[in-house]
């Protein structure tokens, strides 16, 4: 083997590469405006919630069940074991602390119990002037007045046949459907320049589906788009604009006595039965809804993700079925497809309210979907997290919300730093006692390693909901000596080459790189083995320091390759350091020296 030399390495471009992360982290944290890390729940404060269990009788819950509620929750506010939040039992009650004051998504996301249902439209109405109304839920934000494409027509008599696949959306803003995963398919068309998207173009019940029949309805007030069939009349009285063919009379008699304008009215929070049909409210009050039985549930879901709909800007919840339920979603959708309106409309009812029910433009084959309608990113992630973790075995109220101070959080940071700095200095001050000139090395090494550090809690903070907590912490301060123990290895390689008789320290940099490099590996994977056997076995804080000494121990591999070799060796290019002075670390006394002046041996892997 060729004896390696500084020539055969490029140190400049190491370094490039190097500063090109640190430029990488330090943009994205420009353009997010993100300059300091997120603090955990002993640092920051935050929100403690107490839920108490709703059960028959009063009754307390089998422990397995509540078991399965703490973990569905803990799942919910802290799935990737890095946000700080937590979740105990505490007798029959079930205590969430949230990092960050104020938490009010977040409280609502673990009191809901997410239990998911598509149904088929059977009848709906608008129960009022549609309004701009502010909500953080998971659903179309989009209010609205009067589509333009709305006519004042009269009712419509249900027909054979089956809906034009480019109807435009009706009953929801034209942006919300329920489609396939294609942009194709989740854009709908509408003759409105803005394609609807604007928060007043809510269309109301009678859009028509026909293309012929847009014409301009401005300040129209529409009418239902179904007239009751010849059949004989259900007790209930009936709103003459619904087709009642087909539905429960005891059904029909809550929709008409349901009154969506109310809050308290709309049901947030009802645990309907899926094998019955439903009257429902929309989350804003602006429609009412009679809904068939549930052909498709939320246990059909395999996992849902959030995402940007391929080809726009729009946030959507991105949904996989299990086998059997992709089969009963295809059925659904085809068999809304091919029904008239308001029929040809799927519900996506969460917790007894309808978030949405977009037109169903074409049959959706192959087990996925996409939920559509003016999300934005929390929503939308929010609402994901709630199907992909699955639902609550159990309703709850919410018995106390108290906020948590971070006083006590905040002293022991303090003498935590304290300690940090301290223990840094120490190895400082070892490293320019002991190594001189190579001191120089260690320092500037514990600085990068620090910067990069630094710049990657800040992004995984804002990107992954990272929090710093005192355990954290505890594992960024352990890594001090990780990084120390790597380039000391390092040195020490480089003054044994220098003694067995290599003389060029640009040739002993390259020797000793060959064999140290394989013990630094050696000793970061068993560190990081440990750090994620750690983190999967662990919750909370456990889990949290085991993240911080799996990132830390990454950075330290990246500083030792990208930072550590590369400088020294452009320092072995210097006189300073080639001649042993002896300040630099590297001077005969200390080299002790022996053997010809001179003499180089092959280098030979360890």
């Amino acid at each position: 083997m060729a004896r390696p030399t500084s020539r055969h390495s490029r140190p400049g471009r190491t370094l490039l590469v190097l500063l090109a992360l640190i430029l990488a982290l330090g943009g994205t944290m420009l353009l997010q405006k993100a300059f300091t890390p997120k603090l955990g729940l002993d640092l920051a404060g935050g929100t403690t919630v107490t839920l108490s269990p709703v059960t028959q009788n009063n009754a307390a819950p089998p422990e397995e069940i509540l078991d399965r509620a703490v973990n569905i929750i803990r799942d919910r506010v802290n799935g990737t074991g890095i946000s700080d939040a937590e979740v105990a039992k505490s007798g029959s009650n079930i205590i969430i602390s949230i990092p960050g004051v104020g938490q009010s998504e977040a409280i609502k996301l673990v009191a809901t119990t997410a239990e998911l249902r598509f149904r088929q439209v059977l009848a709906m109405e608008a129960t009022q002037a549609p309004q701009d109304l502010a909500t953080n839920a998971p659903t179309p934000s989009a209010s609205a007045s009067p589509s333009r494409s709305a006519t004042p027509k009269s009712s419509k008599t249900p027909e054979a046949g089956t809906p034009k696949p480019d109807a435009s959306p009706t009953g929801k803003a034209p942006a919300s459907a329920l489609t396939a995963p294609t942009p194709a398919a989740s854009r709908q068309p509408s003759d409105d320049p803005d394609d609807g998207q604007g928060p007043n173009n809510r269309q109301s019940p009678d859009s028509t589906q026909n293309p012929k029949k847009q014409q301009d309805g401005k300040g129209a007030k529409a009418s239902p788009s179904a007239t009751p069939t010849g059949q004989a009349s259900p007790p209930p009285a009936q709103n003459p604009g619904v087709n009642t063919a087909g539905i429960d009379p005891a059904v029909l008699a809550q929709y008409n006595k349901l009154d969506c304008a109310d809050p308290k009215n709309r049901g947030q929070g009802v645990q309907d039965d899926p094998k019955k049909q439903y009257a429902a409210c929309e989350t804003d009050g602006s429609f009412k809804y009679v809904l068939d039985v549930a052909k498709v549930v939320g246990t059909d879901i395999d996992t849902a993700s959030a995402g940007i709909q391929q080809g726009t800007t729009e946030w959507v919840v991105q949904l996989d079925f299990k086998s059997q339920g992709a089969a009963a979603w295809s059925k659904l959708t085809t068999e809304a497809y091919n029904s008239q309106e308001p029929r040809n409309k799927v519900a996506v009812v969460l917790d007894g309210v309808v978030i949405t029910a977009p037109n169903i433009i074409s049959p959706i084959p192959g087990g996925r979907a996409e939920i559509t309608g003016g999300f934005d990113q929390i929503s939308a992630t929010n609402l994901a997290d709630q199907l992909k973790y699955g639902a609550l075995p159990l309703k709850f109220n919410r018995s106390s919300i108290d906020t948590v101070s971070s006083s006590l959080g905040q002293d022991q940071l303090q003498g935590g730093l304290i300690a940090g700095i301290i223990g840094l200095a120490l190895v400082v001050v070892y490293s320019m006692l002991y190594y001189r000139g190579l001191g120089i090395v260690a320092v500037l090494s514990l600085v990068v390693a620090t910067v990069l550090t630094y710049t990657a809690v800040v992004v995984l903070g804002h990107n992954a909901n990272f929090r710093l907590s005192l355990p954290h912490i505890i594992g960024l301060v352990v890594s001090i000596g990780i990084t120390a123990d790597s380039f000391i290895v390092y040195f020490e390689r480089i003054r044994d080459e220098m003694k067995e008789g290599r003389r060029s320290l640009r040739a002993a940099v390259e020797v000793a790189w060959v064999r140290a490099r394989r013990t630094i590996l050696i000793a970061d994977a068993v560190m990081f083995i440990a750090a994620i056997v750690l983190y999967f076995l662990a919750v909370g804080g456990v889990a949290g320091f085991a993240f911080a000494m799996g990132l830390t121990t990454l950075i330290d591999i990246v500083v030792v390759f990208l930072f550590t070799k590369p400088f020294i060796a452009l320092l072995a290019k210097l006189k300073f350091f080639a001649k042993g002075h002896p300040l630099s670390g590297l001077d005969a006394e200390r080299m002790s020296e022996a053997g010809t002046s001179g003499h180089t041996t092959k280098p030979q892997e360890a």
